[in-house]
């Protein structure tokens, strides 16, 4: 079967878990289209990224008089269709921030990507994220392209459904999928009572090789990683105010703080402030290689996040056999189990995620082996991801056959 995926900027640094479902849905026997509106915002840090961009056909590269000369002859082959999808573009335009003319050059990249569907085979298109790529799914839909799925990884989707249409999204695809069964739950608000049974939750996944011993928990001092965009949502801010209330207690620990954004002038500042620049080192943005060499010479990860859909890097780290430190919002607590794989405070809290540092590091070696252990049994029991993609192959194949 070929299948074609629609995504917006790839690949970037945070979206390998789209890479690893693509690449299963391949061993699975199934060809997969890679259909990318644009290039990423920076060039890849990481081989595998790099690979997957020679893979990649970049729709808005093909320039302006490309994608106006392909919404011509969608025009010109099917009228009635193409002002069907007229109005749905102006109508999830008139509810967007983003506004009526975004989703007319929505509309003539989806008159491209049925072209690239149809000249490839692809007989389903899967997008991630409920934003724009499943805008132009839906509207290549519209417009006589393939079926279609969404992944809704949250938390962008749930902050402004109505501005992205997430309801007429879920009405006219084959099915939608979230990561958690708290992203279900949330789709469940948006979506009719009657395309309930078409919600799905399949999880995001890993691909670690279960025969393979993680690396040892380190000796010496409390070493912690935290990894992510520095972005608000992120939390970063709260995990440096903690790290400031167990430096008289724990004046040896160290932060490793993997990633990059925006706010990175903001923290900074706030370390020199706080007077931490000997216990917090920035990395910038790495490739996986390092980040695993990251997890594997850290104690544990923390993750102060104030929305989330399902943390890949959590995955990651309960794979490296290492507890978690992290606030107890949206999918996370049905991975993290508190007191046994790790801790969940309640978000913005800086006192709570303190003591939950001072616990890890006061506890013996022992027992946070054995916490790190039981986190990875649990991970790569919930989220391989072949079984992920088995259960999406399931569903696109029904879906062919309704």
């Amino acid at each position: 079967m070929r299948i074609a995926y629609i995504l917006n900027a790839y690949p970037q640094p945070s979206h390998s878990f789209i890479r690893r479902e693509m690449q299963a849905m391949e061993r699975r026997g199934h060809e997969v289209v890679r259909l990318a509106m644009r290039r990423p915002d920076a060039p890849p840090v990481d081989i595998r990224n790099t690979r997957e961009m020679e893979r990649t056909r970049y729709v808005l590269s093909e320039g302006g008089a490309a994608l106006l000369a392909a919404a011509t002859r969608q025009a010109l082959a099917g009228p009635a269709r193409f002002l069907g999808a007229l109005r749905a573009a102006l109508a999830m335009g008139r509810r967007s921030e983003a506004g009526r003319l975004r989703h007319l050059i929505y509309l003539i990249e989806a008159a491209r990507v049925v072209e690239l569907c149809r000249e490839a085979g692809a007989i389903h298109a899967h997008a991630h994220f409920g934003t724009n790529s499943a805008a132009i799914a839906r509207l290549a839909r519209l417009l006589g392209g393939p079926r279609y799925s969404v992944t809704v990884h949250g938390p962008e989707e749930f902050d402004a459904p109505r501005a992205l249409s997430l309801d007429d999204k879920i009405r006219d695809s084959a099915f939608t999928v979230g990561v958690s069964q708290f992203g279900r739950s949330q789709l469940c608000r948006w979506a009719d009572l009657g395309d309930w049974p078409r919600l799905a939750v399949i999880h995001c996944g890993i691909e670690p090789d279960p025969d393979a011993a993680p690396a040892p928990s380190p000796d010496g001092p409390l070493r912690l990683v935290s990894i992510g965009r520095f972005v608000e949502q992120k939390g970063q801010m709260v995990l440096i105010q903690a790290l400031a209330r167990i430096r008289d207690q724990h004046p040896d620990a160290h932060l490793v703080l993997l990633g990059d954004g925006p706010l990175r002038p903001d923290l900074e500042r706030a370390i020199a402030e706080a007077g931490l620049g000997s216990m917090v080192t920035l990395t910038g943005w790495v490739d996986e290689m390092r980040v695993n060499a990251e997890l594997c010479a850290a104690h544990a990860l923390v993750m102060p996040s104030f929305a989330e859909g399902l943390p890949m890097v959590v995955m990651e780290a309960m794979a490296a056999a290492r507890p978690v430190v992290t606030t107890a919002i949206a999918g996370i607590p049905e991975l993290v189990d508190h007191g046994r794989t790790g801790w969940l405070v309640p978000a913005g809290d800086a006192a709570a995620l303190a003591a939950a540092l001072c616990e890890l590091a006061e506890m013996p070696a022992a027992a946070r082996v054995r916490m790190g252990e039981a986190g990875r049994t649990r991970v790569l029991a919930r989220h391989d991801i072949d079984a992920s993609a088995e259960r999406l192959e399931a569903l696109v194949e029904a879906a062919a056959r309704s």
